[in-house]
């Protein structure tokens, strides 16, 4: 491994540092003794005839989570735009937050002297982090916004996006990467993640992975395959060190993570070999294509226990949240819904449209008729477009509610059409409507 100078990591608190006084009183927090794990389960409501899809419960310190159901992405702590409180009137069970992001800054020692992410942001419901393994894989390759690539003659190891700078460099031990902000060289490791994420505190974190692209060759992936599930296996080791250590903390359920692109055996190797391990849930991630993104969840569930709830890391098209759904993900999670929002990209039953288009100048509707969300009570289209077209902030505030509060709401009819039995119908009629004037999902 290249020799690299390293940037110091402050773990823990200056001295003389005045802590806050909690807000919040997780379970299974006991001051003097390690988290209590059995504050953190999962039941199983419905199963969907046929498939893996189910409804159920996952139960955490912070509260529970009706599953399937759609985890908005609260990146550094904060949902871009939006507020805590217009997420709960959202609807939003939970939020994901951004291990590698909140590492950079504020940095581990500052969440951890806060109280906690719950604390920090002054959410009291149930939080997530990744685990940096998409950071890594993006600083690596160079690709930022989507893993659905097309790849037809493609094979390259040393793949690299356009215009791009290889800043991450992956090693049996770790990953090696230069910072976005600053130049400077950081380690990530199975033990670092871990240290990482005790000290962020989320209610559930994942198993610290690494994340190829679709473009990888199929002997690199299997390398892959095996070389995360010798981190899951340190991964496992340490989070429970770290959890008989941290006394008078809430537990933290730790995810394990698939991986294995779009080969059927290696998705299957990878899940048994991940489902072998003492996790409480389980991440589907890698890269996908989307034909045939409905199999690999299939395949994947196939191996894993059925009694531990599983995410679908970084899935939002409508299309793909119906599929993964049917196949047995619990939850989901994708910055899409925020990022489009802000560039004028709104989600509705009939599909996705442009705001900002001058056409709807004079369109005092909203944004959809029979939506629920604070903006779609209170303004109308021309006003958001408006202020979007003119660079007003508030216009991606009004935009995000409205297309957080879709997702939201879509993973909860798609949940009451399990529980009710007509799951194949709803999905029937509502893709076909979504996709009728061929909108992008």
């Amino acid at each position: 491994m290249p020799h690299y100078n390293y940037v110091r990591v402050e773990t823990s608190a200056p001295e003389g540092t005045v802590f806050p006084q909690p807000k919040f009183s997780p379970r299974g927090a006991v001051p003097g003794k390690p988290g209590d794990r059995s504050a953190f389960s999962f039941k199983i409501n419905t199963r969907l005839d046929g498939k893996h899809g189910r409804t159920g419960v996952i139960h955490t310190p912070h509260g529970d989570i009706q599953t399937p159901c759609f985890i908005p992405v609260a990146t550094q702590a904060t949902m871009k735009a939006v507020t805590i409180p217009q997420m709960k009137d959202n609807g939003a069970q939970a939020l994901l937050s951004n291990a590698f992001h909140l590492y950079e800054r504020p940095g581990e020692a500052v969440m951890n002297a806060a109280g906690g992410l719950n604390e920090f942001m002054n959410w009291d419901k149930p939080t997530f982090t990744d685990s940096g393994g998409f950071q890594v894989m993006s600083l690596g390759a160079g690709f930022k916004k989507t893993l659905a690539m097309d790849i037809e003659g493609m094979k390259n190891d040393d793949v690299i996006a356009d215009g791009k700078e290889r800043l991450a460099f992956v090693d049996e031990d770790g990953v090696s990467f230069k910072s976005p902000l600053n130049g400077g060289m950081h380690r990530f490791s199975a033990e670092i993640s871990m240290r990482v994420q005790h000290n962020i505190g989320a209610d559930i974190m994942f198993a610290f992975d690494e994340l190829t692209t679709l473009m990888n060759t199929r002997k690199y992936q299997e390398e892959s395959v095996d070389r995360t599930f010798r981190w899951a296996q340190r991964c496992v080791a340490e989070h429970k060190r770290l959890t008989e250590e941290r006394l008078g903390k809430p537990y933290q359920a730790l995810f394990g993570v698939v991986q294995g692109a779009n080969y059927e055996d290696l998705r299957r190797k990878a899940a048994s070999q991940i489902g072998s391990l003492d996790f409480d849930g389980f991440g589907l991630g890698g890269a996908i294509e989307k034909n045939i993104l409905g199999d690999i969840v299939s395949w994947i569930c196939d191996e894993l226990p059925e009694n531990k709830p599983r995410h679908l890391l970084g899935i939002a098209a409508v299309d793909d949240i119906f599929a993964g759904a049917e196949n047995g993900a619990d939850t989901f999670d994708c910055v899409a819904p925020a990022r489009t929002a802000r560039n004028g990209a709104v989600f509705t039953k009939d599909g996705r449209w442009n705001i900002k288009r001058a056409a709807l100048k004079f369109d005092f509707r909203p944004i959809e008729e029979d939506c629920d969300c604070y903006t779609c009570r209170n303004y109308t289209r021309a006003y958001v477009s408006h202020l979007l077209r003119s660079g007003e902030m508030t216009g991606a505030t009004l935009a995000t509610i409205h297309n957080e509060r879709f997702f939201i709401r879509l993973l909860d009819d798609i949940r009451a059409s399990i529980d009710g039995g007509y799951f194949f119908e709803f999905k029937e009629s509502y893709l076909a409507r979504f996709y009728a004037k061929g909108s992008k999902g």
